[in-house]
């Protein structure tokens, strides 16, 4: 996240937001943003959703996503919300939404559903 220029706008229990500026670097050949880019940024939403409902000594990987994209990927930023339907045990099951956002108006531009994995960071 750090290499696209990504960051965490707000963290809730269960619920995370990441802004991606947009650069040339990140859109395709028409100028919207790259499928790739939109696709990193939701996925990162919902790993970092699910995290916010565990221990600190926990991580997570994603098991499987599905993503809609429903627009063209426009505007001075994305952004990606990614919000907990089901925190178990093991398994985590997620939302990602993805919004295009020029001069403060939203549009959906991809949804989708995420499986996440729970793991136990190694001792060091």
């Amino acid at each position: 996240m750090n290499h696209l220029g990504a960051r965490m706008t707000r963290i809730a229990p269960g619920r995370v937001h990441i802004v991606l500026p947009s650069r040339p670097e990140l859109t395709q050949q028409h100028g919207y943003f790259h499928a790739g880019a939109t696709s990193a940024v939701a996925d990162s939403a919902g790993g970092y959703a699910a995290l916010t409902l565990f221990p600190a000594s926990s991580d997570v990987l994603t098991v499987e996503y599905k993503i809609n994209l429903l627009a063209p990927a426009v505007g001075d930023h994305l952004e990606a919300v990614g919000t907990v339907l089901k925190s178990g045990r093991t398994l985590t099951v997620c939302q990602l939404e993805v919004f295009g956002v020029q001069d403060g108006g939203r549009r959906l531009v991809a949804n989708g559903q995420q499986t996440l994995i729970r793991v136990d960071r190694p001792e060091e």
